[in-house]
């Protein structure tokens, strides 16, 4: 059943004809002429068009290629008398989805309009599917908050209503956290999920392009535009739309933004008419918004319209208990996809997962977790192979996302003068790294930290060279295993070697 404009300016005949939709349950808007006719397809948003072609005024072909210019595949049914079959037959030439004949019957009507709302759905799925499938809303990941931890448990407490409404949501956290996760969650438990999800990254397109993209455009709007598009906006009429990076959208398109949330109406690049679209908005970002409005770089109002029902995903840090559940899935989804049995981690690698600070939340431990599937060579995953992959994050900065500031001296003179709350992680990992490369000599300075990381001595280059060889050892000279297992390609490890071949007495054939 759809949306059915009937358009006639004989009265007698459009209540018949809207009389036999009605029976057939669709939901059936008049109009005695073409003027209010297009005010009805830009207010009412029908999904099809019931049109006489013989009208008084502006007749039924000019109907059409005024609806052409508002809706290209708006589908348009003509009403027509025995003698104007030619005009009819070239009215679908020129656009026109079908036509019956007077006098016709109310089956035969009802199929008509029945197979062009079909082709409707048919256009706008397929157009549907082409947005969820560009590069910027492709993501491999699955939509089920997984964990049993006192945080998820609260973050679903939270999640329950706010799916069930159909309010403006603002999800928070920190990069890797899960955010589209969530995002997707809320539509898949709402009353619109029947209806389509769509995603955009507004940190991901120009200016010029993101309104384009959200708004959709004319044919001839702008260079290279050659035929009407239609916008996320418009495409996701009915569902959900999530505004990814929402921080990241330029000044210019924020003002635009805000009408749509206001009004529920925007017009399409290269076009002055107004479109109307029933979306939900659901809208992530690392950044914090408040302090972004405070700096001038985020509108307020549009802030205030965004923040309706706030949610904030945790770190990876602040539910450590979820780890192993994590783990297990991440480690699962590769069997599936990879076949053969399922790896898991030993008790000794789940601790140093454990006691990581994973700076890259979520995100991170997936990767990793592929990476060890990929790489072990045994069903259990031990701590010898995920060791150095985590000291290298944390010399690299991980202790930033500890909550403690980094001092001016870099981020060297941090990990060589660590904080009490520092130590302990910094143990974890440094005795695991120290264990495969043979160094387990002590600082002296009474915090029982190993030499690769707090000697002072010891530079950023020097841990990332041992982190390198260490590996290296371990894959027995395999440069594409090392690189693949080290997150670098197998040139950038070669030119690394090729640096520090005389230094380290790497072999010639490595």
């Amino acid at each position: 059943m759809g949306k059915v404009l009937v358009v006639d300016d004989k009265e007698l005949m459009r209540d018949s004809v809207a009389a036999i939709l009605s029976r057939k349950g669709h939901t059936v808007y008049t109009a005695p002429d073409a003027r209010a006719a297009l005010a009805r397809v830009s207010d009412k948003r029908p999904e099809c068009v019931v049109t006489d072609l013989q009208m008084p005024g502006m007749n039924g072909l000019e109907l059409l290629e005024e609806i052409r210019r508002i809706d290209a595949e708006l589908p348009v049914v003509f009403m027509t008398a025995f003698g104007s079959v030619e005009t009819a037959v070239d009215a679908m030439r020129k656009g026109a989805h079908d036509y019956v004949t007077k006098p016709f019957s109310g089956d035969e009507l009802a199929i008509s309009v029945e197979r062009a709302l079909e082709h409707a759905r048919l256009l706008r799925e397929n157009q549907v599917l082409r947005a969820v499938a560009t590069p910027q809303t492709r993501r491999a990941q699955t939509h089920r908050m997984i964990g049993s931890g006192s945080a998820m448990e609260e973050l679903r407490a939270k999640l329950a209503p706010i799916s069930g409404s159909h309010g403006t949501v603002l999800v928070t956290g920190e990069s890797g956290t899960g955010k589209e996760v969530a995002a997707r969650f809320i539509h898949e438990n709402s009353p619109r999920a029947s209806g389509p999800f769509l995603a955009i990254n507004c940190a991901a397109l120009s200016s010029s392009l993101l309104e384009s993209e959200l708004f959709g455009h004319e044919k001839g709007a702008f260079t290279g535009a050659d035929r009407l598009r239609k916008g996320r906006f418009e495409l996701a009429d009915g569902g959900t739309l999530l505004l990814d990076e929402i921080s990241e959208i330029p000044p210019d398109l924020q003002a635009k933004l805000l009408r749509v949330l206001q009004e529920k109406s925007f017009e399409r690049v290269g076009s002055s008419i107004a479109q109307k679209a029933d979306v939900r908005i659901l809208a992530t970002t690392n950044r914090d918004l408040a302090r972004e409005v405070d700096t001038g770089r985020f509108r307020g109002d549009l802030f205030f319209r965004l923040n309706v029902l706030p949610i904030r995903m945790p770190a990876l840090r602040e539910r450590i208990s979820d780890i192993q559940e994590l783990a297990e899935h991440f480690l699962g989804l590769v069997s599936d996809r990879e076949g053969g049995k399922r790896k898991r981690l030993s008790k000794d690698a789940l601790a140093i997962f454990e006691g990581y600070n994973w700076p890259g939340n979520v995100r991170e431990l997936q990767n990793l977790c592929e990476r060890a599937a990929v790489l072990a060579s045994s069903d259990l995953i031990s701590p010898e192979l995920v060791a150095p992959w985590l000291v290298a994050y944390t010399a690299g900065g991980a202790m930033q996302s500890m909550g403690t500031s980094v001092p001016s001296g870099g981020i060297a003179a941090k990990l060589s003068r660590p904080t009490a709350n520092d130590v302990p992680i910094i143990e974890t990992f440094a005795a695991a790294a120290n264990a495969l490369i043979g160094n387990s000599a002590s600082t002296g300075d009474g915090t029982g930290i190993p030499s690769l990381v707090c000697d002072g001595a010891l530079t950023l280059d020097e841990i990332e060279r041992r982190s390198i060889v260490a590996t290296l050892e371990r894959n027995r000279g395999h440069r594409q295993k090392s690189a693949k297992a080290l997150g670098i390609g197998v040139r950038t490890l070669g030119l690394k070697l090729k640096k520090w071949k005389e230094e380290l007495l790497v072999p010639a054939e490595l």
